[in-house]
Formats: structure tokens, C-alpha cells, sequence
């Protein structure tokens, strides 16, 4: 079984980014930064916050969804904004996906805001709108039920450092989490967090049973050489005591976003020995 999280960054790194997750083909995949724009048919479109300019890839998530046939996916819209094509403002909705193998059980699944609630009229100021998604599948390799829990968390001006509402998007990602798993399952939460290694979130989340992958493996950050800033920790993949020796990887080849992919692969127990699955 493998689970891979990545902040997609709008599809600005689109030709690559859909090579790899063809051939990654992992088991659930758990996108954050998806476009939706389901009233136009164009490819690209413009993102336009003040002096920020990026081209987004218009429909992410179709694209994502097409080159995936063999999977189910869920899109998660935290906002409807607006892009533009050229001058003409285009309605476009951004948010999470998760993907899921049609041959995994979907035993559950979960929706919820984290920060503030669905942005109608536009993306709004920072600290803007923010959602999780979560999914409890029956891994029958292992004989047991794994949830799956990514959430986008919020976006200050300031930096990265601990607030109150970063303290509460915390909690209620806890929440949820304790809400979709039962006792018993193999838990992974995940995402781009955008929080530093020693924010209280990760105390918050220790108190439900998860420990961080990234720092726990001695990785020393999660962003690729596409992003100039100081500062290289935004993404993190949390896991339950059970999941412990599963194989992790902060994936920094192919860069397909500025920021690396987070790939767990979870071994099966058959037949008294331990093999790779997914």
C-alpha cells in the first residue's frame, strides 16, 4: 500500500507533474493547492493576488482524474475565486483531491473545515478558507482498516509561527481524525501543515497517537530548489504507533512542484512474512 501527499501548487508544473503521478500510481493520493474550473475548457489560466502572478492549470483536477483511470477522486473545494484569461475573470474553485485505487473498500469518509468555512464569494484575505479530507479504506493486505487524513493548513502573512487560529485548525484536524478512525486502524494524517517543526500542532496531534515522518527521519525540509525562500518545512506525514517501520520518502526527484512529494509505503503481512504491496 502506498500513500503519497503533495502540494500540488496549481498545476504550474503540469507536463511533469502528471508524468509522475501516472507512474507513481500509488494506492491514495492526497493533492492540496487542486483547481476546479468547471465553466471554462481552457488549459491555463492566471492567479492574481496583488503583486503574486502564477499561471494555474485550469482544471487540475480533471487532469489529475484522466491520467488516473483507475482511481476514485473526491474534490474538496475549500473557495470559489476568480482566475483570469487574459482580462475576462474566470469563476474557479481551488481546494483538495484525494484520490483512491477502485480496488480499495471506501469504508468512510469525511469533509470538514478546519479555518473559517466555504469562501462563495471569492478567496478572500489571509488567512483564507481552509478544509481536510479523510478516507478509511480496508487494506485487506494487512487485514485491517487504514485511514487517511490531508488538510491544506492556513496561510499567514506573518510567517509560520504558531497563532491562535493555527492552534485551532490543530484541534479540530484532531477532531476529525478521532471522528473517521476506529481503534484498531493504521492512521496517516498529512499535507502541506504550513507550520514550523516545533509548532504545538504536532503536541496536538502526539495527543491522538501520531508522530511526524519528516523530522522523525531526519529530513531536512520538504521544499524543492523551485522555492527561494529560507525556511524549507511546510509538509509533513504523521503516522500511528502501527505504522511506525512502514518505508517513507521525501521525494526531491522529479520536482514536480515547489514542493517534494511525501511517499509512505506500507508493507503486507502474508503467510507469516512481510512483503511490499501496492
Amino acid at each position: 500500500m502506498r500513500v503519497l501527499c503533495l502540494n500540488a501548487w496549481g498545476g504550474k508544473l503540469h507536463d511533469a507533474l502528471i508524468a509522475y503521478l501516472s507512474d507513481a500510481s500509488p494506492d491514495i493520493l492526497c493533492l492540496q493547492e487542486v483547481t476546479h474550473s468547471p465553466e471554462s475548457d481552457k488549459d491555463w489560466l492566471t492567479y492574481r493576488d496583488g503583486y503574486h502572478v502564477l499561471n494555474q492549470r485550469a482544471n487540475l483536477f480533471r487532469d489529475i482524474a484522466a491520467a488516473l483511470p483507475g482511481h476514485a477522486g473526491q474534490f474538496c473545494p475549500a473557495a470559489q475565486g476568480v482566475l483570469w484569461d487574459g482580462e475576462c475573470p474566470v469563476p474557479s474553485q481551488w481546494g483538495l483531491a484525494s484520490f483512491v485505487r477502485r480496488t480499495l473498500p471506501v469504508i468512510g469518509q469525511v469533509q470538514r473545515f478546519v479555518h473559517k468555512g466555504y469562501g462563495a464569494q471569492g478567496f478572500g484575505d489571509h488567512p483564507r478558507s481552509r478544509n481536510a479530507h479523510g478516507v478509511r479504506v480496508w487494506d485487506h493486505a494487512r487485514d485491517r482498516a487504514l485511514t487517511v487524513v490531508h488538510m491544506h493548513g492556513l496561510r499567514d502573512l506573518s510567517g509560520k509561527g504558531d497563532t491562535p487560529e493555527r492552534l485551532a485548525q490543530a484541534k479540530r484536524l484532531a477532531a476529525l481524525i478521532q471522528g473517521l478512525a476506529e481503534p484498531g486502524d493504521d492512521v496517516v494524517a498529512c499535507g502541506d501543515f504550513n507550520v514550523l517543526p516545533d509548532s504545538a500542532t504536532f503536541d496536538i496531534l502526539a495527543g491522538i497517537g501520531l508522530r511526524d515522518l519528516v523530522t522523525g527521519r531526519g529530513h531536512d525540509g520538504t521544499r524543492t530548489g523551485l522555492y527561494p525562500k529560507p525556511g524549507k518545512f511546510a509538509d509533513y506525514m504523521l503516522v500511528s504507533a502501527s505504522l511506525a517501520e512502514a518505508g517513507f520518502d521525501v521525494v526531491r526527484d522529479p520536482e514536480v512542484s515547489d514542493h517534494c512529494p511525501l511517499l509512505l509505503t506500507i508493507a503486507a503481512r502474508k503467510a507469516g512474512k512481510t512483503v511490499t504491496s501496492g
